[in-house]
């Protein structure tokens, strides 16, 4: 078969295919799909959407999703928490859970005890307690300096401030305008990842951590109590032996 039998046979069936209506439509410019219901989504756009996933190394924004599965945004929110229901009821190890502004794989919070013996167990350095309360002053007052991380923990911080940028967990966020333009930080998309947050405005409030007023109140009164009911126990003799 020459060349000019091969063009005339693809011709041939790039017409009959275009007939029976089989060639996909281009994708319109302004890139807005119809949104579907996901009872109604056919099989494929599921298996395509699990196989996204799954291969995707970071979370996939659901904009992301839906010009590749050519149907709306709000499809994809819904086909996602669709699959998110069904893997509960059948109790599967795995789910799909919104991070970082997409979409991805993670493992059942029922699986945690089992993943975190296989994961970290002897294999992960972990985190500090100063690197921790670095990332926490971080996470709750971005933008801020590592001059406002160091007036906050009262030392220096610029050594735990470099592990955590190379862990990758903070970052420089900008300038401050001020005298000295100091380079300010804030957390990262890996921080949200790690902690299986959608944004910064999910972290848990501070208020859910500090005592109500009346507790603190009572501890100033019982301390102060303290204070003034400690009687010197007498003048001892410090000087050195003669």
């Amino acid at each position: 078969m020459t060349a000019e039998d091969d063009a005339e046979v693809f011709q041939e069936l790039a017409a009959q295919l275009e007939n029976e209506g089989s060639l996909s439509s281009p994708l319109p410019s302004d890139d807005v799909f119809p949104d579907i219901d996901p009872n109604v989504v056919p099989a494929d756009v599921r298996a395509a959407l699990e196989a996204i996933l799954l291969v995707a190394s970071d979370p996939v924004p659901p904009t992301v999703l839906a010009q590749l599965l050519e149907v709306g945004v709000e499809t994809v929110d819904a086909l996602c928490e669709y699959l998110t229901d069904s893997y509960a009821q059948e109790e599967r190890g795995f789910t799909i859970n919104r991070v970082a502004g997409g979409y991805r794989y993670q493992t059942s919070d029922a699986q945690a005890p089992y993943v975190e013996r296989f994961v970290l167990e002897g294999r992960a350095t972990r985190l500090s307690t100063a690197a921790l309360e670095t990332l926490a002053i971080v996470a709750y007052k971005q933008p801020i300096s590592r001059a406002q991380i160091a007036s906050i923990r009262g030392v220096n911080v610029d050594s735990v401030a470099r592990t955590l940028q190379q862990r990758g967990y903070i970052e420089e966020v900008g300038r401050d305008p001020g005298p000295g333009n100091a380079t300010m930080y804030g957390t990262t998309t890996l921080f949200l990842e790690r902690l299986g947050l959608d944004t910064v405005q999910d972290l848990p409030k501070l208020s859910d951590f500090v005592p109500e007023a009346e507790v603190v109140e009572t501890l100033e009164v019982a301390l102060r109590g303290v204070d003034e009911t400690a009687e010197p126990s007498g003048t001892s003799d410090l000087s050195p032996p003669t």
